[in-house]
């Protein structure tokens, strides 16, 4: 998130100011600054926009790593 003012948060979604932080069990659409930006952002991880990276599993480095570590034996008596 980037700053969008003074000590303010800017929204990620479309840069305005974000919203102020929420009374004692109220709701707050932060870091957004309305429940439609956060409802877009929520689209855009639907959507596939947003992908958080992953460690290829087929990596040969990995599958050697964990056939060789120590692992306590799990079977039970």
């Amino acid at each position: 998130m980037t700053e969008a003012g003074k000590g303010k948060l800017a929204c990620p979604t479309c840069g305005e100011p974000a919203a102020a932080p929420a009374p004692p069990g109220g709701k707050s659409p932060r870091p957004f600054c309305s429940r439609r930006c956060a409802d877009i952002d929520l689209g855009r991880w639907f959507q596939g926009q947003y992908a958080i990276p992953a460690v290829d599993a087929a990596d040969d480095s990995i599958i050697e790593a964990l056939s060789s570590a120590d692992l306590p034996d799990q079977t039970q008596d």
